[in-house]
């Protein structure tokens, strides 16, 4: 499953990856899963090399797109390359429902509708340098949606397990898509459990959040274009919606490889890690000063994109959100329902119920006074919300018949 005749023709800086808790390294152009001890590894660039290559004026002449930031990602030869067109997605004010400071990212503007795109069109972008031909991920519906739209494009096999109350229109996204779906009666750790299983019988690679190192390359490109759309510099507080939290490590990987190019200084926002409370374990263990996060039994929100009861990465989400003086934040289904209804009455912006969420902890972080409302603030949306249900609307009109005009 390996490809061990890899030549450079693209400007490549990859170094090595590293365990994200013990330091130890692990070499590059090499198939990977979880370091020995079970935790994610992560990327180490030559960025001495990338700034002698790159400086920001070329960056800013070049299309704004995923791809513009290559010298910062992994994939070696030019042939690897897949995109369905991964655009740099808009900042959104949202004055009426969020305030006059507060925009949203809004990523349901990429490709399979979610934010999902960024990651997996890495990491299948990688699978095929690396010689992957199947492979095997749990979902609670975007991911997968993702996954079978980028493998199929480069012909990898692959098989996607969902619990069983997964939204219809991702389930049948994924099929549509090209991959055999799978609908499990659990929750989403318990499709990993399946994929793991698998994995350790040779059936396929696991494609599990953080178990391949690829996916958080391609998530950290939200924080690189956040820090290109600020003009080199960064928010105040950044929502993000945390289930596995690669985005959110990912951005914070970001902002470090930026200030070691000399790209942005040493400021950074406050990272708030938002979670549903029906399912918060990243919150409670924040704020039981732990370093690692419980599962959390019997979860439930109407937020499915970040009901994930157990994150391989917890600690290093916290780690961001505690060194960037942020905090974990959980919010109730009533809440995020509103916020959703708010912005999409108020700002016609269509939130997923995840970004929903973001608008909701915002709103009780402005009422704590945790932020301010004169701080810039970035909200994500996750993904489009025409993939979501939506109260009916089933008023009627007879053409045939008399018309109340006034009552319409």
């Amino acid at each position: 499953m390996i490809n061990t005749n890899l030549t450079t023709d693209r400007p490549t800086f990859v170094t090595h990856l590293e365990c994200s808790m013990t330091g130890e390294r692990y070499e590059a152009d090499r198939l990977h899963g979880l370091s020995r001890v079970g935790r994610p590894l992560l990327l180490r660039y030559d960025l001495d090399g990338v700034g002698a290559a790159l400086g920001r004026d070329a960056l800013a002449a070049r299309p704004t797109d995923l791809w513009r930031w290559r010298e910062l990602l992994p994939v070696r030869q030019t042939r690897n390359i897949v995109s369905l067109g991964e655009i740099e997605t808009p900042l959104v004010p949202i004055p009426r429902s969020g305030g006059a400071n507060v925009l949203v990212k809004d990523e349901g503007r990429l490709p399979t509708g979610s934010f999902k795109a960024r990651g997996l069109v890495m990491a299948v972008a990688m699978a095929k340098e690396l010689g992957v031909t199947r492979i095997a991920m749990p979902t609670n519906g975007n991911a997968g949606a993702a996954l079978a739209a980028y493998a199929s494009r480069v012909g990898i096999e692959t098989i996607v397990f969902c619990p069983e109350d997964t939204p219809e229109v991702n389930v049948r996204e994924i099929a549509m898509q090209g991959a055999r779906v799978w609908r499990v009666n659990g929750l989403i750790d318990d499709c990993g459990a399946i994929v793991g299983k698998g994995a350790a019988e040779g059936r396929w690679f696991d494609f599990s959040t953080l178990k391949e190192p690829y996916r958080i390359e391609g998530k950290k490109t939200m924080g690189l274009e956040l820090a290109a759309q600020f003009g080199w510099e960064l928010p105040d507080a950044i929502f993000y919606p945390t289930g596995g939290g690669t985005g959110l490590i990912g951005m914070w990987k970001a902002f470090d490889e930026l200030e070691r190019l000399g790209w942005i200084g040493p400021a950074r926002p406050r990272m708030y890690a938002v979670q549903a409370s029906g399912c918060a374990p990243i919150v409670r263990a924040f704020e039981a000063g732990e370093e690692h996060a419980e599962r959390w039994e019997d979860a439930h929100t109407v937020a499915a994109g970040i009901r994930v009861p157990r994150a391989v990465g917890d600690f290093l989400i916290l780690r961001a959100v505690r060194e960037s003086g942020g905090k974990a934040l959980g919010v109730g289904d009533p809440a995020i329902l509103k916020a959703v209804n708010d912005c999409a009455r108020s700002d016609g912006l269509l939130l997923c119920p995840e970004g929903g969420a973001t608008l909701a902890a915002y709103r009780e972080a402005l009422r704590t006074g945790e932020v301010d409302e004169d701080e810039r603030v970035v909200l994500f949306n996750c993904a489009t919300g025409l993939k979501y249900p939506m109260p009916p609307a089933p008023a009627t009109l007879d053409r045939h018949a008399a018309i109340d005009f006034d009552a319409l």
